[in-house]
């Protein structure tokens, strides 16, 4: 699974796109990918993408898979690495903690920021630190 995240990452990363998320269900058989790009996805990048990793995925890797999706990440996207919370400062966030930290395993705010190795999230008018060690899920929750 590392292996594959990492060749699709890589490749991802050469043709201009962000490996937002992968997701392997059906026992295996379904290989979802979730992409972005700083412009937003269209119908013909994910055309593109599921192009060029059918092709990769037969040719270079030997995955036994049956159907390959590609999607956006939509407007709720996950949030994962370093760079995302970077990225999306001043958005609206969940935050679902392992642990939790001053009695809560929730949070829902604006993100404010990374300080060393912990997030900052603005709840109700007070920040919280919270390890990035310690996310369990993040994803924006944008307001409509």
């Amino acid at each position: 699974m590392q292996d594959l995240h990492a060749l699709l990452e890589r490749s991802l990363t050469q043709l201009g796109y962000e490996l937002v998320d992968l997701e392997i269900s059906n026992r295996g058989k379904l290989l979802r990918l979730f992409i972005d790009k700083p412009e937003g996805i269209t119908i013909d990048d994910c055309v593109l993408v599921s192009n060029q990793m059918g092709n990769l995925l037969a040719v270079e890797h030997d995955i036994d898979y049956d159907r390959l999706e590609v999607s956006s990440p939509g407007l709720d996207r996950v949030l994962k690495k370093q760079s995302d919370f970077e990225r999306f400062a001043g958005e609206r966030a969940q935050v679902k903690l392992r642990v939790p930290v001053e009695n809560r395993k929730n949070f829902l705010g604006i993100l404010r920021g990374l300080e060393s190795e912990n997030l900052l999230i603005e709840c109700d008018g007070v920040l919280h630190k919270i390890a990035l060690s310690n996310i369990d899920k993040a994803r924006l929750a944008p307001e409509f």
